[in-house]
């Protein structure tokens, strides 16, 4: 199998220079991932023989290698669950990136004596009160947020708030100046900050590392492997992993019952399916996120009733809101063989070891 290892130099702009010396802001929700980045950034630079003679000669370069960008910064909390910012050590003049994993339920506080755990608007706030203490004296601001808060709120059907724009509108207000997210559910959100920043990056090169690892002998080809979008919200990402592995795609598209309404949505009906045949075929189904799964998991019951040899799922965000417990029994019926989503937000220990799982890593 081909070696996917790139070094250092790959990654390096000779022609640029530092912003400013970098500082890594990871909030609590998105320490282990930081610490990940943070090592490669390290071994990156001192792996860099040209960049580090340009760095002692250059005042620019001052703060460039050290043995650690993480920020020393914390929220702690009060009795009655109100919280601060604070940086523990001198941000001026640096170049910030806050780190934050809105979706890391794992983390609780104490109101009033009772535990709560926080929510995506917790971390949120948290986020703006890490902003709010360097903003004053540090260079430049940066966001990462992986999962982008209020993604799925990006459009308004009726009466409704347009949270993720506003959150966005937020961020840039307090002086950020650019936000970094992975697979945003519609990217089109940007629009709301259109003299900002805004990366929006996709796993789709880590997904095949990860599903090749797990199954090197596997052939792409367009008499062997299929791409499926399993709803057309999904299609941009089906037809560009079509694209690079030169391979054809499907679609569900999903029937709703527009005369009610459960659970806030109009329920659905029926997975109907466009694109040739599948069977035989090994089929990626490809989405941004499994929320509760149960549209992913109809969608793989349908396909191997469709004769499909082996499906594989790969989504950036794995949030099992219902959890695991409905992957088990369809992976023990064989409707589905592998599942690979990535390490951008809280995975449980009990999800990491099920056979069925595979951590496609997005570290570097």
């Amino acid at each position: 199998m081909e070696d996917f290892t790139i070094m250092a130099n790959d990654y390096v702009f000779n022609d640029q220079l530092p912003v400013a010396p970098l500082k890594i802001a990871a909030l609590e929700s998105c320490r282990e991932l930081a610490e990940k980045v943070n090592d490669h950034i390290v071994g990156f630079r001192r792996n860099d023989i040209e960049e580090l003679k340009r760095r002692e000669a250059d005042l620019h370069y001052r703060g460039y290698d050290v043995d650690s960008y993480l920020l020393n910064c914390s929220c702690p909390r009060f009795g009655s669950g109100e919280a601060k910012g604070i940086i523990k050590e001198s941000v001026r003049g640096t170049d910030i990136f806050a780190m934050v994993d809105i979706t890391n339920y794992s983390i609780s506080y104490t109101v009033n004596g009772y535990t709560n755990h926080m929510s995506p608007d917790d971390h949120f706030q948290d986020l703006k009160r890490i902003i709010g203490a360097c903003s004053a004296t540090a260079h430049r601001v940066n966001v990462i947020m992986p999962f982008l808060y209020e993604s799925r709120q990006h459009k308004r059907s009726k009466r409704e708030s347009l949270d993720c724009a506003m959150a966005l509108e937020e961020l840039t207000s307090m002086g950020v100046s650019n936000i970094i997210t992975f697979d945003a559910h519609d990217p089109r959100v940007q629009n709301a900050i259109p003299l900002h920043g805004f990366d929006n990056f996709m796993p789709t090169y880590q997904f095949v590392k990860a599903f090749l690892r797990h199954y090197p002998n596997l052939p792409i080809d367009k008499d062997h492997l299929m791409v499926i979008s399993p709803d057309e919200g999904a299609m941009d990402r089906a037809v560009y992993l079509a694209n690079n592995l030169s391979v054809d795609m499907g679609m569900f598209y999903k029937r709703r019952d527009y005369s009610r309404v459960v659970g806030g949505r109009n329920p659905i009906v029926a997975h109907e399916f466009l694109g040739s045949s599948v069977e035989g075929k090994t089929v990626l189904i490809v989405d941004d996120m499994i929320s509760s799964g149960e549209s992913m998991l109809d969608t793989a019951k349908e396909l191997k009733e469709r004769g499909v040899e082996k499906v594989i799922v790969c989504c950036t965000f794995g949030l099992f809101t219902n959890g695991l417990d409905k992957f088990d029994e369809y992976y023990a019926k064989e409707y589905i063989d592998l599942v690979v989503t990535t390490n951008l937000n809280y995975r449980p220990k009990e999800l990491l070891s099920r056979e069925w799982y595979v951590e496609a890593d997005i570290s570097k």
